[in-house]
């Protein structure tokens, strides 16, 4: 005979089974937005790491994430746009691209978390409070463009022991150019360098920086970040060969583009690590108790075949340091 006890376990273990498992409920898949002030093929490589970042931290891309991409491709109200609809997606977090996007994201929301995958000034452009406690809604990786913009210099004089005059190419309103020309007279200064400042907001006065960098004799170009120089590598090397003026950048796509020499943090491995704080954000923590990480990998680029069609004789003194040479 079947008892009613037995029934009731039968049940327990097996009949009801599949509606408890339908009353489970499903981990929530994380919605990413992906926001950038330039055009998608300038980012590849840096989203690649970004993934592969996530990846390693056991995320997989359609089942327990998906990634909003929104790119403005140099146009300031598109990024507005761009990053008004991601907030209207409502996404967890915003990965913000550079120093022009992350602006642009703040504007759009005071709530969403926004991870800096680079960014050259987060505290002097009023993002975050300090590095150690950012405060608010923004965390990620800080470029240090200020700090390696005096470096680069000293390494352009390593390159040309000759070098008296040298222009910077910059732009005002940038966050963090002042202060990288600041760093660069104070180092112009012991290197007995004279500095000329090229203003640019614009391509058109980029390409008027380059003709007055010719009739003004400098004999090199220090490229700031900006979104103007950013997002337009192969524009901005062409008008220094054009010029014949030995350039140093600040990103790899330069050097790829054919210019003579970068030395810069390795945004590859940035963005790698901005995977960290977006895990970190998902999981509960917030971003304004998220210390800003400075970087600790950086590049020396240098294209042999620019060095050769300008006359520079590279020293095997920074051949050696070289993390990556082009020939």
């Amino acid at each position: 005979m079947i008892t009613r006890r037995l029934i009731l376990l039968a049940l327990g273990a097996g009949a009801f089974a599949p509606f408890a498992a339908l009353a489970q409920p499903s981990a929530k898949m994380a919605k990413i937005g992906f926001l950038s002030a330039l055009g998608e093929a300038s980012l590849v490589s840096r989203e690649a790491a970004f993934r592969a970042g996530l990846k390693e931290l056991g995320y997989v891309e359609g089942k327990t994430f998906v990634i909003e991409r929104r790119y403005a491709d140099g146009d300031p109200e598109r990024l507005r746009l761009a990053a008004e609809e991601l907030v209207r997606l409502k996404v967890d977090v915003i990965l913000s691209t550079g120093p022009t996007t992350t602006p642009a994201a703040k504007r759009a929301t005071s709530t969403i978390p926004i991870v800096m995958g680079f960014d050259s000034d987060p505290v002097g452009a009023g993002l975050v409070a300090s590095l150690a406690r950012p405060g608010g809604n923004i965390t990620g990786i800080s470029g240090l463009s200020a700090e390696l913009s005096g470096k680069q210099l000293q390494l352009l004089k390593r390159m040309m022991p000759k070098l008296s005059r040298v222009a910077v190419l910059g732009n005002s309103i940038a966050a963090g150019n002042l202060q990288s020309l600041s760093v660069i007279e104070a180092s112009a200064k012991v290197l007995k360098v004279q500095v000329h400042y090229l203003n640019a907001t614009s391509l058109e006065e980029i390409k008027a920086a380059f003709l007055a960098a010719g009739k003004a004799r400098d004999e090199a170009i220090i490229v700031l970040p900006n979104a103007n120089t950013t997002s337009r590598p192969v524009e901005v090397v062409q008008l220094a060969q054009k010029a014949r003026l030995p350039a140093i950048y600040y990103a790899t796509d330069f050097a790829e583009a054919g210019g003579l020499l970068v030395y810069g943090a390795n945004n590859i491995e940035s963005f790698r690590r901005a995977a960290i704080f977006v895990d970190k954000i998902l999981k509960g923590a917030l971003p304004g108790e998220l210390p800003v990480e400075q970087p600790t990998v950086f590049d020396i680029v240098i294209n042999l075949k620019t060095a050769k069609a300008l006359g520079i004789q590279v020293p095997t003194s920074i051949l050696v340091q070289a993390t990556k040479v082009i020939e």
